[in-house]
């Protein structure tokens, strides 16, 4: 079945397709008895908006693009939950689009959002990503885009992201003042920020509290649990274990906890464990998780003003760095030092 047009709303009334079109617009030239005729037979005859056809019109979709690089953990649902929230408050939708972790995916994904003609992009990159042309070319069109959390090693960009080497520190800081002095760090990839970053944090604090930073303690993974189920079970038939572990993602986290469990061990018991990135969910683990909190509401907010600006103001625009603060919380494990 063939799509309802104006034309055949036109011609059901008996008027001409530019009364119909500028009653849908609510033009102030059509009176409001025959805009209320002409709406009421659109919606009765099944007529849609052509969505191209009025972005182009108009210049604006109010639509907004989103690429996550996955949406199966806490933080990125969190993220996005908190972005539909503070869109749909000012009037705009949300268009999603997830990676996979997956470059060409993400590639893909992005060239879809701009043939869509969306406002503007938000988007975290996959871990991955090495090639930034497609970004660089973006912005010499204009093109409003808001990099959040995961970022390119590019100038002249939006960027929202947490204190990341700020957090680790803070986290490892605490375990050091609590008496732990053999810790590992689960790490992300060294070659993108907030792996990078968190790595530079746990480095900072062992060196200005005089710890030996053993480097078969620092292992580079991704960022799901697969990667901290293996890298613990590695030290664990080394028989070299730490006493406690940064674990760069609750994911990470997680696949600690299986292992953990897998082999007998208790947590904190025979060995301690806080991470980056907060859920409800942790609170209901045995023991319940300690975090570097990531507040994902504010990261949200900042990713959207950043991006509105930007669409309210696409010439000469000078792009902003934001970066928010993280919290430590505290909750079953890295509370006390078990190995006094």
């Amino acid at each position: 079945m063939r799509p309802i047009t104006l034309n055949d709303i036109a011609k059901k009334l008996g008027v001409s397709l530019i009364t119909v079109s500028k009653a849908l617009r609510d033009h102030p030239d059509i009176s409001e008895s025959t805009a209320v005729l002409i709406k009421k037979t659109a919606v009765e005859l099944g007529y849609s908006p052509n969505f191209m056809a009025k972005t182009l019109a108009s210049h604006k979709s109010n639509i907004i693009g989103v690429i996550l690089p996955q949406i199966d953990h806490h933080f990125f649902s969190a993220v996005i939950d908190h972005i539909y929230t503070y869109a749909l408050a000012n009037n705009y939708q949300v268009f999603l689009t997830i990676s996979k972790e997956n470059f060409a995916v993400q590639k893909e994904q992005f060239q879809t959002l701009l043939s869509m003609r969306v406002d503007g992009i938000i988007m975290s990159i996959t871990q991955d990503t090495h090639n930034f042309e497609i970004f660089e070319n973006a912005m010499n069109r204009q093109i409003p885009l808001v990099f959040m959390d995961r970022t390119p090693n590019l100038y002249n960009f939006n960027t929202v992201t947490v204190d990341d080497k700020g957090g680790a520190y803070k986290a490892i800081k605490h375990a050091i003042n609590l008496g732990y002095k053999n810790i590992a760090h689960f790490a992300g990839f060294s070659d993108i920020n907030i792996g990078k970053e968190r790595i530079q944090g746990f480095i900072t604090a062992m060196n200005e509290h005089g710890l030996e930073i053993r480097k078969e303690w620092i292992i580079e993974g991704d960022f799901g649990e697969r990667s901290g189920y293996e890298s613990f079970m590695k030290l664990y038939k080394e028989k070299n274990l730490p006493d406690l572990i940064l674990a760069v993602t609750y994911p990470v986290a997680i696949g600690i906890y299986t292992a953990a469990k897998e082999v007998g061990l208790i947590i904190p018991d025979d060995i301690d464990i806080i991470c980056f990135g907060n859920s409800p969910v942790q609170n209901f683990l045995s023991p319940p998780l300690s975090c570097i909190d990531q507040p994902t509401d504010k990261l949200a907010a900042k990713s959207l003003e950043l991006l509105f600006d930007n669409i309210s103001h696409p010439e000469n625009y000078i792009p902003k760095q934001i970066v928010i603060d993280t919290d430590l919380i505290l909750r079953g494990t890295c509370i006390k030092c078990n190995r006094l």
